[in-house]
């Protein structure tokens, strides 16, 4: 018998998140292509054994070797940021339309697209956001991301999947070390919805596992405590100056539930917050 065919994802994005994600597929078997906007990663990519290109989303074109690095595969995860806190004013739901038309010239059938819990709006009252839950962001980041979702899942050339993520963690990225000595901090009764990389990566992996598409799952680790009373203790446990909270005034929150998201695909987040 010849040596089985492996499925092959491209990964749009190898960052943070992006990179681990192709490392542990890699190591289930698949075969990667993934990109990144520096081309001077291209050979750290390569040596990892990931199949690597430079590609670079723009208003005005899709840069680079992009339908190269589609070519082959069957699913795409995007899990790129959209950049609007650096740059306020850019069009993240153009940059998609641009790479939309890639895919659809591509042997792509399938889409994962990693948003974020933010397109749910805080309020005082806790409001509890489910997977079923029409969003009501109403921010300029929260509502390109919601164009961007009905976009995706609107194509008929392709399925797509959106899994939103809330706060992300990892061995070297925690809130806490920015929040650490910092006063008036506002909202301090709200509830914190977080996820480890770890989680998340898992999460990936699932849907991939299960082809399960056509539908938007929620990654939050399933307990809820105070900022207050959670960004105080990590404080603590690393030996940092605590972070102070307003005391006297109303805090605006939400709470994601990802109860949907654990039953349909048979998931538990393993990584404590």
């Amino acid at each position: 018998m010849g040596e089985q065919i492996k499925k092959t994802v491209s990964i749009l994005g190898c960052g943070w998140l992006g990179l681990p994600l192709a490392e542990n597929l890699l190591e289930r078997g698949y075969a990667v292509h993934g990109s990144t906007t520096t081309s001077h990663k291209l050979e750290s990519l390569n040596s990892k054994g990931i199949h690597a290109f430079y590609v670079e989303l723009t208003e005005q074109e899709v840069k680079g070797e992009v339908l190269p690095f589609l070519s082959e595969a069957k699913t795409l995860v995007i899990d790129i940021p959209p950049g609007l806190r650096k740059k306020p004013d850019s069009n993240f739901e153009v940059k998609i339309k641009r790479l939309i038309a890639k895919i659809e010239l591509s042997s792509v059938e399938k889409v994962i697209f990693i948003s974020s819990t933010s397109v749910f709006e805080d309020a005082l009252d806790f409001p509890v956001y489910t997977e079923n839950t029409i969003p009501n962001g109403k921010s300029n980041s929260a509502q390109q991301l919601l164009n961007v979702e009905k976009l995706l899942q609107s194509n008929s050339h392709f399925k797509t999947t959106i899994i939103r993520f809330g706060g992300l963690l990892g061995e070297n990225r925690h809130p806490v070390k920015f929040l650490s000595g910092r006063q008036g901090i506002s909202s301090g009764d709200a509830p914190v919805n977080l996820i480890q990389q770890k989680d998340c990566i898992s999460l990936i992996e699932r849907v991939l596992e299960l082809d399960a598409f056509e539908e938007v799952f929620h990654g939050v680790y399933p307990s809820h405590p105070t900022k207050k009373e959670y960004y105080q203790e990590q404080a603590k446990n690393r030996n940092l100056e605590l972070p102070v909270f307003e005391e006297n005034s109303a805090s605006l929150g939400k709470v994601i539930s990802s109860t949907f998201t654990e039953k349909r695909l048979d998931f538990s987040f393993t990584c404590n917050i």
